[in-house]
């Protein structure tokens, strides 16, 4: 049997790069106009306003009702800038229990503690969760509506090579 090598140059196929940034922010009533604000100038982008699917008599909500705020970001500058801001702000400390496969999650409890933040009376004290989506190359033939392609499991980003990604770009330590 011949003895197979790891070649000397990776495939750029194998490059890790961020899909996307989701910022979102829950809800209802006064407080959800609040969180929409909070978005809008963190982002300076449109935010939309999500709906609930299930009732919650506690929280007030209902199926139908509006109960919480997101945005998406894709442009790589825009979330480069946002990512170092937002690990500052939890001191670049990262749980390892919020990685997962292909994403992580990360919660700011006040949006103050953001450096270039400050606070406004509007908006009084809010805090809101920030979802980072990884992928390779290629997962976009997954989407395509003529000759759609597989993307295998393979091409998913692991938790271990995400832990890498953070420390060799952002200098983030996961605990």
């Amino acid at each position: 049997m011949a003895n197979i090598q790891e070649p000397t140059s990776k495939s750029s196929m194998r490059e890790i790069e961020i899909e996307k940034i989701i910022l979102n922010c829950g809800g209802i009533g006064e407080k959800l106009d609040r969180s929409v604000k909070l978005l809008e100038m963190i982002t300076k982008r449109k935010v939309s306003r999500t709906k609930s699917r299930k009732r919650i008599p506690a929280f007030g909500i209902a199926p139908g009702k509006e109960a919480g705020c997101k945005v998406t970001i894709r442009n790589r500058e825009e979330i480069n800038k946002l990512l170092k801001r937002f690990f500052a702000a939890i001191g670049d400390k990262i749980n390892k229990k919020v990685i997962t496969n292909n994403h992580f999650s990360l919660g700011i409890h006040e949006y103050i503690e953001v450096p270039g933040l400050e606070y406004n009376r509007d908006i009084g004290i809010l805090g809101f969760e920030v979802a980072v989506v990884f992928k390779r190359k290629g997962k976009s033939v997954m989407y395509k509506k003529i000759r759609k392609g597989r993307y295998p499991k393979k091409q998913d980003v692991s938790g271990e090579e995400i832990i890498e990604f953070l420390n060799k770009n952002f200098g983030a330590e996961v605990v």
